[in-house]
């Protein structure tokens, strides 16, 4: 059974080891850049040593939006902190410009389930916008990811619905506020398919929605 589809429905923390590039490492994600997937053992100290200095360079170099670079960044970031036992002492280890707010930030990205890291490896989040998502919990984390995604939410609109969640808001309510409608989705489907949902939908006095989302309940259980 996959990471993403256990019994009891999708996890919202990570469930691989921490540093393990599971997603960095997949071809299928990252492409030629898998090969060069480093993986940090906070339990290793010659692999801390590396996450370390990885940490360090991170926190001096951040620029642009390279994804895989990021999601490496923040790998080190939680490898650092698991070995190092908190994240004061993980800043203290790293040096330069990593400061305890910072390794905190990318280490919660690393946290995230791999549902979301993979579309962020494959630049449908921004990873500025992945480290909003992760400060959110729970189920809200997947439905605030898919929303960016599918309303191409700015990183200043998923930090303001981050705020507005961690201030007691849901996330519905936070989306509504930036015009989202949360479980809004667009889909194109082949024309025959097409025809007979709206026909289905018709003929049983529903929505088209109501059909669909029956259909996935069924395919999902």
């Amino acid at each position: 059974m996959s990471e993403e589809r256990p019994d009891r429905g999708p996890p919202s923390e990570r469930r691989s080891p921490v540093g393990k590039p599971v997603v960095r490492g997949d071809a299928a994600v990252t492409g030629e850049r898998a090969r060069d997937a480093v993986q940090f053992d906070p339990d290793d100290p010659e692999s801390l040593a590396e996450a370390a200095e990885t940490v360090r360079r991170f926190a001096d170099e951040v620029v642009g939006e390279d994804n895989v670079y990021m999601l490496r960044g923040a790998a080190a970031c939680a490898a650092l902190v698991r070995g190092e036992g908190s994240y004061k002492a993980a800043a203290e280890r790293a040096g330069g410009d990593a400061s305890v707010s910072f390794i905190r930030k990318w280490a919660r990205v690393h946290d995230l389930p791999q549902a979301v890291r993979r579309h962020v490896a494959m630049g449908h989040i921004a990873p500025t916008a992945a480290k909003h998502i992760a400060r959110v919990a729970g189920d809200a984390r997947f439905q605030l990811a898919w929303a960016t995604i599918d309303n191409d939410l700015t990183v200043r609109q998923v930090r303001t619905i981050a705020s507005q969640v961690g201030d007691g808001a849901s996330v519905e309510e936070a989306l509504a506020s930036q015009g989202v409608t949360l479980g809004e989705l667009t889909l194109r489907l082949p024309p025959e398919i097409y025809r007979e949902l709206r026909r289905e939908a018709a003929y049983e006095g529903v929505s088209a929605g109501e059909i669909v989302a029956d259909a996935l309940t069924e395919y999902l259980d």
